[in-house]
């Protein structure tokens, strides 16, 4: 506040000093002393008032502040609501407490210089209106720049419903009125004393006053016009920043708003957009958990409807021997950490050969290639996976658990099974049945590792090399019979 007063004092006094003509200009030390020691008393007092009322109105921000500093929510909805309201309107409080100190202010001023410049008392009048309104305004851009802090908190709910926004214009009218509309007007109010004789120099006299009011003009201009552009610009490169951080996978940037006016709702707008973003992000990360990331994507870019279409396949069956027994002689801890780690060799083995694991059945995982995203040879991929898979989790599980594997091809239908209201992604057909009979069979091998001769048959050369193709055997619950296929055993 003092410094918003100081910048105004200056203005009108070196108005009064060199704005006008030698023969008219007006100094403090020309006043009598007595009508100088009432003015000066009366700024003082004038100060102390609107410094007094200024903190009065800061009060409920002040105590909100604290409130909020020591607990960690706010019980008192109305007083928060009040500060916020308070802390935003501070700017506008600020200004109209300069202007009516000013008004007062112009009126003892006036009636202390009389003795000495009762003719220049219109000038007077208007330079001391023009100072109240440089003031006023550097006060109001002062203050919504020194009070960022608090409006950030403000802000933080929104802005609220009974505040009337400032916009960008009007901070930019106040600019202008400031840096160009108040030198401008000294210059005019200067001519116009002349033309009308309120001034006892003659025309030629000001040259030299014009002249130091235009350079001041433009000095004042330049400033308040890089003020301006920083009060925008501010917000617009953090808002740089932000996009920069979300084009980088940064999720969690935000902006801070400390901006009621229409780059504050820009800078909510865009943590609104932010925090969908990464709700989405989420659901999909989440969503892709469940159905596996190829379905995930498939789904986000095409849409879902139930139904499925009719492709070739390659299914992989594993599931676990004895769990049951596991379950009721091991502490569950102990139970669900093997499962975990039985789960997770599965499915990195299956990620790494192209296929997806559709679904986990308890203890038991199916796992597809061919759907929904073609593969160039799933039959191959779902034997190499298989002989991968028997080797990794014999090391990883040993002899606490044992299981068996299978694996077959052939045509099913893939696609969305369910309700309306609740469906999944999955595979149907005569493959995944013969997939799961294999399985049953593996697990009473001692390879652990059962296939389908037409899997076999399928996969390329360097796959079918790597497997031997055995007897023909009628599986439980089909009617065709199936010619199984082992790993080939590596030479001694």
């Amino acid at each position: 506040m003092l410094q918003a007063d100081i910048i105004g004092a200056l203005l009108v006094l070196g108005f009064l000093r060199f704005g006008l003509p030698p023969a008219d200009r007006i100094q403090l030390q020309d006043l009598p002393r007595l009508n100088l020691a009432i003015f000066l008393t009366f700024l003082f007092v004038s100060f102390t008032a609107g410094s007094a009322l200024s903190l009065k109105l800061l009060a409920p921000v002040f105590r909100w502040q604290r409130r909020h500093a020591l607990l960690a929510d706010d019980h008192n909805p109305e007083a928060t609501e009040q500060a916020r309201l308070r802390a935003l309107r501070m700017p506008q409080y600020r200004s109209m407490i300069s202007i009516a100190n000013w008004l007062v202010g112009a009126v003892v001023f006036i009636a202390a210089s009389w003795p000495v410049a009762s003719h220049a008392a219109p000038v007077l009048a208007v330079a001391t209106l023009l100072g109240a309104t440089a003031t006023a305004i550097i006060g109001y851009l002062q203050s919504e720049r020194v009070l960022r802090p608090v409006a950030v908190a403000a802000l933080r709910g929104g802005v609220p419903e009974k505040f009337r926004r400032p916009g960008v214009v009007l901070r930019m009218v106040l600019t202008w009125l400031l840096s160009t509309g108040v030198p401008l007007l000294a210059i005019v109010l200067s001519l116009m004393a002349g033309e009308l004789e309120l001034l006892k120099a003659p025309a030629e006299s000001y040259f030299t006053p014009i002249l130091l009011m235009a350079l001041v003009a433009l000095v004042v201009g330049l400033a308040g016009n890089i003020l301006a552009a920083m009060s925008i610009a501010d917000p617009l490169r953090q808002l740089h920043w932000a996009l920069g951080e979300v084009q980088r996978g940064n999720y969690n940037a935000h902006m801070q708003i400390y901006d009621a006016t229409e780059l504050g709702l820009l800078q909510a707008g865009f943590n609104d957009m932010v925090r969908d973003l990464n709700e989405r992000q989420r659901m999909r990360d989440l969503f892709g958990r469940y159905v596996g990331e190829d379905v995930a994507r498939r789904a986000l870019e095409r849409g879902t409807e139930l139904g499925g279409r009719e492709t070739d396949v390659a299914v992989l069956f594993v599931d676990l021997v004895g769990s049951t027994q596991l379950a009721a002689t091991r502490p569950p801890a102990e139970v669900v950490n093997l499962l975990n780690e039985f789960f997770r060799v599965v499915v990195d083995i299956i990620d790494n050969h192209g296929g997806f694991v559709n679904k986990f059945q308890g203890d038991a995982a199916l796992c597809v290639w061919g759907a929904p995203i073609e593969h160039p040879d799933a039959p191959g991929a779902a034997l190499a996976a298989s002989r991968e898979l028997h080797e990794q989790l014999g090391s990883v599980l040993g002899s606490v658990v044992d299981w068996g594997i299978g694996v077959s091809a052939g045509r099913a239908i893939a696609g969305h099974i369910g309700a309306q209201a609740r469906f999944e992604y999955t595979v149907i057909g005569d493959p995944v049945n013969e997939a799961a009979r294999l399985t049953e069979l593996a697990k009473y091998e001692e390879g652990r590792v059962l296939a389908s001769a037409i899997a076999v048959s399928g996969a390329v050369d360097d796959e079918a090399a790597c497997w031997e193709v055995g007897e023909i055997v009628e599986l439980r619950g089909r009617i065709a019979p199936t010619q199984l296929a082992r790993p080939a055993k590596a030479p001694k």
